[in-house]
């Protein structure tokens, strides 16, 4: 079973540095809005580059499984939050817009790739809010 690990470290205020296993490192911060700093990596943005980064990769993979003749791939990814009034909050719904060209593939396959690609996707599996995908499919 593959063991994934990341460490964290506090830097002072709302700052903090993080190492991933990879070998990425970068600093990140609470949002602005919660006394963070701008133009840092924040836990919400981490979390939605998580969902989109792996259906990226899962797209990918499916449209290479499906032979297809992928032109261009890119993908935009919302997150809605829901607050309480005790100020908790989770992401209630995330969407991921996929925009494709494809060549040479009728759209009912480049559909079952994208269906493919969310049903592997594991960190979209893992969440426990709702992730839909809205695509854009263009066939040449």
């Amino acid at each position: 079973m593959p063991i994934y690990k990341n460490r964290v470290e506090w830097r002072g205020e709302h700052r903090g540095y993080t190492w991933c296993q990879n070998g990425a490192e970068m600093e990140f911060s609470a949002p602005p809005d919660l006394y963070g700093v701008s133009n840092l990596l924040t836990p919400e943005d981490a979390f939605m580059a998580a969902s989109n980064t792996c259906y990226h990769m899962m797209v990918i993979w499916a449209a290479e499984r499906f032979k297809m003749d992928l032109v261009s791939f890119e993908c935009e990814a919302v997150g809605e939050v829901e607050e309480f009034i005790d100020r908790t909050s989770w992401f209630k719904k995330v969407t991921l817009y996929p925009k494709l060209v494809v060549r040479n593939k009728p759209g009912e396959v480049v559909q079952r790739a994208l269906d493919m690609a969310l049903k592997y996707s594991t960190i979209n599996r893992s969440f426990k809010c709702d992730v839909v995908v809205e695509p854009t499919i263009i066939l040449q």
